[in-house]
């Protein structure tokens, strides 16, 4: 049994650095290539188990993961880009979100026919960029002016809001009663954003305070700033569900733009984590799919991602950038580029279970 498992993960490590070496010679989007052999080497080929080798580790580990992918994004994050995008980044999280869920919402409940309350948690799942698809696609296209700053800041951003934003419309869904549910809303809201805001940044200037201070020497710089990740993200967690992803994105743009210590090392080092986090991760979430999962693709569920395509996402944007001084083409690329990445699949797969289990038959 352990050679199996140790097996399986040496398979899951060797095809998500096959496909990202591919992606290099063939000039494809990595994550392309690693959907497919992940999907292929699990329900096609039943090479690879993921839910037996993990077991009930297997979304704390996938959790785990994200955080330290949306971390090492904030790392990316320079505040001096928003000089020029700022106004763009800031309506696209500001209406665009709002109008992203209003049209989804619609969408699922007249086109996919689900409940009111599944499609009002459906959409808000459906507002994230994921920055772990986005990223990876920026480095292959490398598009010309601010987009990639404005689709980075954007995707980064927008991840850990849409996740918070989910998890407390799933609490107002399993909760009773309408003044319940209100209270557990804007309760909850507020608790998130001002706690993990709080969290972030004390991990961040903690961080600054020991480098500066040398207590801590340079060959541990790497792993103590990843002990500290995973420590905000899971404190931050505790207090709040999945307020830890916004805890630390806010670390990683702290530490990315304040003066005081030198982070080149760190910003290396996580970008090399963040590239064999992202080849397993998605090995793992395609391998886990089923055959028969293919047998709910339906003529509604086909309308429903072609709707999300070119209609949700570009209303969104150009809505969005009405008033502002922005490039049509450069528009048209960001209304093209908004697939959904890890964070949306994980919570999908974790509402799935909870709503089942809750009695809800659509879930």
């Amino acid at each position: 049994m352990n050679e199996t498992i140790l097996l399986g993960l040496m398979l899951i490590l060797l095809l998500g650095i096959t496909a990202q070496w591919l992606s290099w010679r063939l000039r494809l989007p990595s994550i392309l290539l690693l959907l497919i052999f992940g999907f292929v080497a699990g329900p096609v080929l039943n090479w690879i188990k993921p839910s037996d080798y993990f077991g009930n580790l297997i979304f704390p580990f996938i959790s785990i993961s994200v955080a330290i992918i949306l971390f090492e994004g904030g790392l990316s994050l320079k505040i001096k880009e928003l000089r020029e995008v700022g106004k763009v980044v800031r309506n696209l999280i500001l209406f665009g979100i709002p109008m992203t869920w209003g049209l989804s919402l619609l969408l699922s409940h007249y086109i996919l026919h689900l409940s009111w309350g599944l499609s009002v948690l459906f959409g808000a799942v459906l507002v994230v960029t994921g920055p772990t698809v986005i990223l990876p696609i920026l480095k292959q296209v490398r598009p010309k002016g601010n987009i990639n700053s404005i689709l980075k800041w954007e995707g980064i951003v927008n991840d850990p809001i849409g996740a918070i934003l989910a998890i407390l419309v799933f609490e107002v869904l399993v909760s009773s009663g309408l003044g319940e549910a209100t209270e557990i809303l804007v309760f909850n809201l507020a608790k998130a954003f001002i706690l993990s805001g709080i969290f972030g940044m004390a991990g961040a200037i903690s961080i600054v305070y020991l480098f500066k201070k040398n207590i801590i020497p340079e060959y541990l710089h790497n792993a103590v700033t990843l002990s500290f990740v995973v420590f905000v993200f899971a404190v931050s967690n505790i207090v709040q569900h999945e307020s830890g992803l916004f805890a630390v994105t806010l670390m990683g743009i702290y530490l990315a733009n304040q003066k005081k210590v030198r982070i080149i090392e760190i910003i290396e080092f996580k970008e090399n984590l963040r590239l064999l986090l992202l080849s397993v991760l998605f090995i793992i979430l395609a391998s886990r799919l089923e055959l028969q999962d293919l047998k709910v693709i339906s003529t509604e569920i086909i309308i429903f991602t072609l709707l999300l395509i070119i209609v949700v996402r570009p209303v969104s944007v150009f809505v969005s950038t009405l008033g502002l001084k922005c490039d049509i083409k450069s528009l048209a690329f960001i209304s093209a580029l908004a697939p959904r990445g890890i964070v949306a699949a994980a919570v999908v797969s974790l509402f799935a279970i909870e709503l089942e289990t809750a009695g809800f038959v659509e879930a």
